[in-house]
């Protein structure tokens, strides 16, 4: 998706194990549903259990959806072995208190006192997450709305959209839980910047004239707020900034968990059918954050889906001057990364970047698998010639590494091209779809490759995606439409700050890099991992802000997309990194103000935890276009009118790459030309206001009119 989330790294030797022989045809189209359903075979239709190893084991400790519960060991293919070494690693979060990686909280100070600029702002507010008889609250969709979305251009920061107050004692997503227990994973400690309008003035310790603003002031009492500012003599500036320390990376979770907590299973679902892939606790069990991870196994055989339509075969029948883009990699063990000489353990992955087309890379995978059957009767011969010494095992890690190539981020959002195939996933339960009113992503209003349209991965053994978080901390679905298989590993979310401080010692950039965990080093720093196979027709579903890295352990292609839940968790998480990327200097993806002002168009919500988040961000920036526009008036500067068209992407600065809203700072010359520079309001006035025009969107009374209309809605 971003180039840090899929530039991939060296890799090595392919792993020789997987529960289907990795000498399997990559061209064939029979990946679909007649070798895909696997299902479980215990006492119920709905068997929950944890894979507790990549390969091998028993099963044990199988349920009833009903009573769903992270324990318990997952079935697997009688013909694999068990992988030894470090394999996953967290304690299932929810089950022990006392020793669960973290309890969700908010630790972000109450709306009025941020209102007010007091100096005790930052003091937490911790909410218990526990649900109160399961019952999920529902974020109902305005019908007719969804399709017809006035979209918003992009300008100041959320700036805290995530200290909105706790009221209610529901955490997030408190309702996914299927015991009736709350999620027990932790959100982000860290409370967000806001970037000062024009320059750089400190708040005045004085109070504020927002003190006497109510928590949910209506848009005339907020504008007649922003010109009282001015009138009391306090910088219009200020009203940007909160006593508030910046988004920073969490500290470790506390208590370390203990060493044989540090490889939990895997939690997983087994399908027998459509009723079961439909079935409510599916979603809520995916989306509570005690579960990083989920993979549903038997996914493709429950619904029918035909997978076969994006076999190597058909996609070369369908389209075979399409563009893929290639990353050329070195392969090697999946639990390992080694320099290029093989001397030694590195985080850093290296590949080259290339294109060809889907064609090309078709002949490409089918010689690699023909190069392989004629090689494995070669290689068993060595192996087995050399077993037991280890002298021959370093000559082999210090042998050159054999090249490999991945064939990555093969869109398919042209939904003229790929019609089949994207019919093709409307079977899927209304939660993973690529489009549904209850996705985030299908309010942006327009296309952001990768998130809220398919894209596609053909694989050789090796291939590797390298460590990441998704952008702005959604969720990822992935199937894997075979025929061999990939092998997973997945961090909770609150260790993201571990992994970036290794980031960090090794020189590596967290966000924008391309890395590859030593487990060796996760295991040392207490960091719990979840490893596991995906086989054909499995789906794995990643929760917000899970950290993963996948390898190939054969031939295969992988169909990906994000989702970002109508929950307080989802767009806590998501505007948080929104803060971060902006301190980072990196694009948020994610227009998060833009979506911000669309999800107060097109949805009601019901829980007070994510109605107020929402609220506030437009609070803040319905505050700051006020404040944008008096400080223009009074600069003698006219703003033109630019009315957005259909589907228009959000606007982000040439300069420093925030998202710009409403009021877009273009030069002259580009204005004249229609080319449209944009810049923010702050890299525009540093290089010198009068060279340029500046375009408005939206017209003040509109999103007032959008901010009065949004209201919390009962159950």
């Amino acid at each position: 998706k971003d180039p840090g989330s899929h530039s991939a790294g060296p890799n090595g030797e392919p792993p020789s194990s997987s529960s289907s022989s990795p000498l399997q045809n990559p061209l064939s189209s029979s990946s679909s549903t007649g070798i895909l359903n696997q299902v479980g075979h215990g006492s119920g239709p709905w068997v929950h259990t944890k894979d507790n190893a990549p390969s091998g084991g028993s099963r044990g400790g199988a349920s009833t959806l009903g009573s769903i519960r992270p324990s318990g060991e997952a079935p697997h293919s009688p013909s694999t072995t068990p992988m030894e070494g470090l394999a996953n690693h967290i304690q299932p979060g929810g089950t022990d208190g006392s020793s669960a990686p973290s309890m969700l909280s908010s630790d972000n100070p109450q709306l009025s006192a941020l209102l007010k600029g007091k100096a005790n702002a930052t003091s937490a507010d911790h909410a218990d997450c526990s649900t109160h008889g399961g019952s999920e609250k529902t974020n109902n969709i305005r019908p007719g709305l969804h399709a017809a979305t006035e979209h918003a251009g992009a300008s100041s920061s959320l700036c805290a959209a995530t200290t909105a107050s706790p009221r209610t004692p529901d955490g997030p997503n408190c309702s996914s839980s299927i015991h009736g227990q709350g999620p027990a994973l932790n959100g982000n400690r860290s409370p967000l910047k806001a970037e000062p309008a024009w320059g750089a003035h400190r708040l005045s310790s004085g109070p504020s004239p927002w003190s006497s603003v109510s928590i949910y002031p209506s848009s005339s009492e907020v504008l007649k707020a922003c010109r009282n500012l001015g009138k009391n003599g306090l910088s219009t500036s200020s009203i940007l900034l909160d006593r508030c320390p910046p988004p920073r990376p969490p500290a470790p979770p506390s208590p370390p968990l203990p060493k044989d907590k540090l490889n939990p299973p895997t939690p997983s679902i087994y399908l027998e059918n459509k009723r079961d892939a439909f079935f409510p606790p599916l979603h809520q069990f995916c989306t509570n954050p005690a579960n990083p991870v989920t993979v549903i196994r038997g996914l493709a055989g429950a619904l029918k889906l035909d997978l076969g339509l994006f076999s190597t075969k058909t996609l070369v029948e369908a389209n075979p001057e399409h563009l893929v883009e290639v990353r050329t990699q070195l392969a090697q063990p999946a639990d390992e990364n080694w320099d290029p000489s093989g001397s030694k353990k590195m985080w850093r992955c290296e590949s080259s970047r290339s294109h060809t087309t889907i064609l090309k890379y078709a002949q490409y995978q089918a010689s690699s698998f023909q190069e392989s059957l004629r090689e494995e009767n070669e290689k068993k011969k060595e192996v087995e010639a050399e077993a037991g010494s280890p002298e021959s095992l370093m000559r082999r890690r210090k042998a050159p590494f054999k090249h490999i190539k991945f064939g990555t981020n093969i869109d398919l959002s042209d939904e003229k091209k790929w019609k089949l195939q994207l019919q093709e996933l409307t079977k899927l339960p209304a939660f993973a779809r690529v489009v549904s009113a209850g996705n985030l992503l299908s309010h942006v209003g327009h296309t952001i490759l990768g998130m809220n349209t398919v894209q596609l991965y053909m694989k050789v053994p090796g291939c590797r995606t390298p460590g990441h978080q998704e952008n702005n901390n959604f969720c990822s679905v992935n199937i894997n439409i075979g025929p061999g298989d990939c092998e997973w590993f997945a961090v909770p979310e609150a260790y993201w700050g571990v992994i970036n401080s290794f980031c960090e010692k090794n020189n590596i950039n967290f966000l924008m890099g391309s890395w590859w965990p030593n487990l060796e080093d996760l295991y040392e720093t207490d960091v719990p991992v979840y490893r596991f196979i995906q086989r054909p027709g499995d789906l794995v579903w990643l929760n917000t802000g899970a950290i993963h890295w996948v390898q190939a352990i054969g031939w295969c292609n992988n169909i990906a997309w994000n989702v970002g839940p109508l929950t307080a968790y989802q767009y806590k998480l998501a505007v948080e990194r929104y803060e971060w990327n902006k301190l980072q200097s990196v694009k948020s993806i994610v227009p998060m103000i833009h979506l911000s002002w669309n999800m107060a168009r097109n949805i009601k919500v019901s829980d007070h935890k994510l109605f107020e988040m929402i609220k506030y961000c437009l609070l803040r920036t319905l505050k700051q276009c006020q404040v944008q526009r008096d400080m223009l008036q009074a600069a003698g500067k006219e703003l033109v009118w630019h009315c957005r068209t259909q589907s228009e992407p959000a606007h982000y600065c040439s300069v420093c790459e925030v998202e710009v809203f409403d009021l877009l700072f273009v030069t002259s010359e580009s204005n004249s030309r229609k080319t449209y520079i944009v810049h923010c309001q702050d890299c525009a006035a540093s290089a010198n206001l009068d060279n340029f025009v500046v375009l408005e969107q939206y017209k003040i009374s509109d999103l007032m009119q959008v901010y009065d209309q949004f209201t919390l809605v009962s159950v």
